[in-house]
């Protein structure tokens, strides 16, 4: 592979604001929520780089077929990897696909098969757009991906801040959590936070029916939420862990009164039962984390008789996409209400245009 910008690149990233800034020379675009992915095509040879510089060309065989068949000869475009489901994007589906077994990976790949969303052109034949303003990056992009598809799409964007005001206001999930705003005069900055993401600020009511030890000690370390179903089954959905050293322990006392009897006709029962057979065998208790096998998430129940608010940014499928921000206990709650009703979320018509879903 020969080419006027070759990889490991270090993606633009983005730093949070709570509003939408207003003003002139500013290009909006959704804020996909995927694999953030830059693909480097030259000829024959192509590969894909993930946020963190490390190769994702193994995981996504369809991507990289995709990019042969569809992108120019010799480019490299900034993008999202995204699944597309039933209910928009789905995160879940894409992280399977971190798997060492190739075989799963082509099983995977003709079930639930990813896209690739455009969003910025670093280069195209022998030229570096790196250092071009966005403004004529984006013109190269549109003209250089013009006949892509069905498995490449270049992203809506935008310089009207009413559009982007609306899609902000639309866009309730289903993988489409915000608005991105990008300085049309900008270049492409790599590994800078020169770019501006707004994210929504939803809360939700949860039942808090376990929690987890921090590591550092007996503390607090996460509280389990859950959700009830319209069939009155409690979903866990996440966890809240964001507490200062101080209120870790003030939780250590707040939650033990429900602790008592905390398994008798928990709904998790069969949860704690799973854990405590893989204790007496000698295995180590808890799911195994994806990103951290060395992660202890063994967890202790709580009668699921405690509410309390929490901040989120977005639902996928039926779990809070991120950990959430612990906001307040809600005793006026009854637990029975907190169902997933209050989350309830619509497809973007965005979403629906771009994969023609």
């Amino acid at each position: 592979m020969h080419l006027p910008v070759m990889p490991p690149v270090a993606p633009m990233l983005a730093k949070l604001s709570r509003d939408i800034p207003v003003g002139p020379g500013l290009l909006y675009e959704p804020k996909w929520d995927g694999f953030r992915a830059i693909v480097f095509r030259d000829g024959h040879e192509v590969e894909i780089g993930s946020r963190n510089e490390r190769p994702l060309t193994r995981y996504f065989p369809e991507v990289v077929e995709a990019a042969l068949r569809e992108l120019p000869q010799r480019c490299v475009v900034d993008g999202e990897i995204v699944i597309v489901g039933a209910n928009g994007l789905d995160f879940d589906a894409l992280l399977q696909r971190i798997h060492p077994a190739e075989s799963r990976i082509r099983k995977l790949a003709e079930e639930t098969p990813a896209s690739f969303v455009a969003f910025d052109l670093l280069a195209v034949d022998d030229a570096d757009l790196r250092e071009a303003p966005l403004v004529d990056r984006r013109r190269r992009l549109e003209d250089s991906l013009a006949a892509v598809g069905p498995s490449i799409h270049i992203t809506p964007a935008t310089t009207d801040f009413g559009v982007a005001e609306e899609w902000f206001n639309a866009f309730e999930g289903a993988g489409l959590d915000g608005v991105v705003a990008k300085p049309l005069d900008g270049p492409y900055t790599e590994n800078k936070r020169t770019l501006i993401k707004v994210k929504h600020h939803r809360t939700a009511d949860c039942v808090v029916a376990g929690f987890r030890w921090h590591k550092t000690g007996p503390v607090v370390g996460s509280l389990l939420l859950g959700l009830y179903d319209d069939n009155g089954q409690l979903h866990h959905v996440g966890v809240t862990a964001s507490f200062t050293a101080a209120r870790r322990q003030e939780l250590v006392d707040e939650i033990a009164p429900y602790r008592t009897d905390a398994l008798d006709g928990h709904p998790w029962q069969a949860w704690a039962a799973m854990e405590a057979e893989a204790v007496a065998s000698g295995r180590k208790p808890g799911a195994p984390s994806r990103w951290n096998a060395k992660k202890d998430v063994s967890w202790e129940p709580l009668r699921a008789e405690l509410v309390c608010e929490v901040a989120y940014d977005h639902l996928q499928g039926d779990r809070f996409r991120h950990a959430t921000t612990f906001q307040r206990w809600r005793p006026d709650r009854d637990p029975a209400s907190c169902t997933y009703a209050q989350l309830e979320t619509a497809v973007p018509g965005e979403l629906a245009a771009v994969f023609d879903a």
